[in-house]
């Protein structure tokens, strides 16, 4: 999938992003086939443009009420949403792989609908403003040591919210098969390298812990809309700058090994893999 035009933006320095982060720790021959060799997709699972459509449904409507404080229609979105995955469908030239819960293009329409109909009924905002949707950030990644290096961390944060008391809280949003455990919120990465970017940007103190939220989008038969609560403090942020860190010297010292896991049956690189 084509990056954000947000992103696009950060990338012409020198730099690395959580999702590269994640691709290495979770299987850095993944890494490898996607960022160094740049080979295409051989598939594409139904999730990774199905959540890439709802993603731009929502983040229609938190910019419609940042931008001009009014309330997008529920049809508004869920046409948003019909024509980004159709887009998608029309522009990829691998075999996209559905799913169990999305087995074919009608019920992909009709659960993207249903998705965005719950989170219409449920989003609530009161006591909060939108500060920023899709905010771009950057930030030079710092050792473990305090030393400056030449790689910039960048990314692109879902949506960020001020309470009546003047804190922020970061929201990232996602769709789901399942619900997510508070432990996996809690060690979630992805939360770490926000509050990193907040923190070099100073929207927040650099000593002060970071408000977090997870807004999930359970495809069950009757969509549920979950929050997940979390906090990152400054020890979570140095330790996500010494995993970083890390992962960059793996790549530099060229070590790339097949890792087996559940993300497997949504790879895009099996064949190759198989015969690695």
């Amino acid at each position: 999938m084509p990056k954000s035009p947000a992103l696009q933006e950060l990338s012409e320095d020198l730099h690395v992003s959580h999702g590269q982060i994640f691709r290495y720790l979770t299987c850095s021959l993944s890494y490898r086939f996607h960022y160094l060799e740049q080979r295409p997709f051989e598939r594409i699972s139904i999730n990774l443009p199905f959540g890439s459509a709802v993603h731009s449904a929502i983040e229609r409507y938190y910019r419609s009420i940042k931008e001009s404080n009014a309330v997008e229609p529920l049809s508004n979105l869920q046409d948003s949403f019909e024509d980004a995955i159709t887009r998608s469908f029309e522009s990829t030239k691998v075999p996209i792989i559905y799913k169990k819960d999305m087995p074919d293009h009608k019920r992909v329409i009709d659960m993207g609908k249903a998705l965005l109909e719950t989170f219409y009924n449920e989003v609530n905002l009161t006591g909060f403003q939108v500060v920023d949707v899709e905010c771009p950030l950057s930030a030079t990644l710092y050792t473990e040591e305090g030393e400056s290096t030449d790689i910039k961390l960048i990314g692109v944060i879902d949506l960020l919210l001020m309470d009546d008391a003047g804190e922020l809280t970061v929201v990232d949003n996602k769709t789901a098969a399942k619900s997510k455990s508070q432990d996996a919120v809690d060690d979630d990465l992805q939360f770490s390298s926000y509050a990193y970017l907040c923190a070099s940007n100073r929207l927040t103190f650099k000593t002060s812990p970071i408000k977090c939220r997870m807004d999930v989008l359970k495809k069950t038969k009757t969509p549920v809309f979950e929050h997940y609560h979390t906090v990152r403090t400054a020890d979570h942020r140095k330790r996500f700058a010494k995993i970083a860190n890390a992962v960059l010297q793996g790549i530099e010292s060229r070590v790339f090994i097949p890792s087996k896991s559940w993300l497997c049956s949504d790879c895009g690189f099996i064949d190759i893999c198989a015969a690695w």
